[in-house]
């Protein structure tokens, strides 16, 4: 099972010097991966805890790709209506090159009515305008000459395509999953609730000839407990999650080298291995 940290780029103390101590010391206790958050404009009535300070995600997936060499990074996730697809794909493309293939692409359709509002994007089109950037992603990182708005151009660089995990719940998301995606990334760790669609999707994964789906849950591991914390990482896994990314609030980077050890201690605990 793979671990993943949050790299705060939200709130007050993300900092250059925080973002980059956390990168180093997730890198160097051996944390598998890092995400982001995104948001792009909080209104000042939903700002508490984040003050609307928000560090783009690839922007400072970039960051931390020029300061680390092994660990994986991550968009938890991309709100892919936001943003003019070719735009995104050349972000991307850029990144996953820089990082030499180290990038898992989460991406979602958004959901707060006012960043919708301010970024002059119709909430009611996220929907289409989601499948309309997976599809033209897809594209870019599967051949070198690509089509937009009738005008041919070179994709380039063009490298592995990232894995792609879709965000969300409900059947359009699991549709989007078998459309352009290589797993979910749903929100909250109930096995109860994630037991049944991680089996559907699996089957339907299978039925298309694909292998099993990535399936990585955003939570709060109880790493203050480390039996709790060590149960709920094997349950998971035992219901076919390949990974976790543990949403952990910390504003030092000793707070989150401790999060990041007793997570680790966790999986160690449960019996589960670490990836090759």
């Amino acid at each position: 099972m793979r671990l993943g940290m949050l790299l705060r780029n939200s709130g007050p103390a993300a900092t250059a010097e925080l973002i980059a101590s956390c990168a180093r010391a997730a890198e160097d206790l051996g944390v598998d991966d890092l995400f982001v958050l995104d948001h792009i404009a909080i209104p000042p009535d939903q700002a508490e805890g984040s003050g609307g300070r928000y560090l783009d995600p690839l922007a400072t997936l970039a960051f931390a790709a020029a300061i680390t060499q092994r660990i994986g990074l991550g968009t938890a996730v991309l709100v892919l209506p936001y943003r003019p697809p070719l735009i995104t794909a050349k972000w991307v493309a850029s990144i996953q090159e820089l990082c030499r293939g180290r990038l898992t692409l989460g991406v979602g359709a958004g959901w707060m009515e006012a960043e919708f509002r301010a970024a002059g994007v119709a909430r009611s089109a996220r929907g289409r305008l989601t499948d309309e950037t997976l599809a033209f992603l897809h594209d870019c990182f599967s051949q070198d000459v690509v089509t937009a708005h009738d005008q041919a151009f070179i994709f380039s660089p063009r490298p592995t395509r990232p894995r792609v995990l879709i965000g969300g719940q409900g059947p359009h998301v699991m549709r989007r999953v078998l459309a352009w995606g290589d797993g979910w990334m749903p929100t909250g760790g109930d096995v109860d609730a994630l037991r049944g669609p991680i089996a559907d999707l699996a089957a339907a994964l299978v039925g298309q000839g694909r292998p099993a789906p990535l399936v990585v849950p955003l939570l709060g591991v109880p790493v203050e407990d480390p039996a709790a914390a060590a149960a709920q990482l094997s349950s998971l896994a035992a219901i076919g999650c390949t990974g976790v990314a543990h949403l952990a609030r910390y504003t030092t980077v000793e707070e989150f080298s401790r999060g990041a050890a007793a997570l680790l201690e966790a999986r160690a605990r449960a019996g589960l291995a670490a990836p090759k």
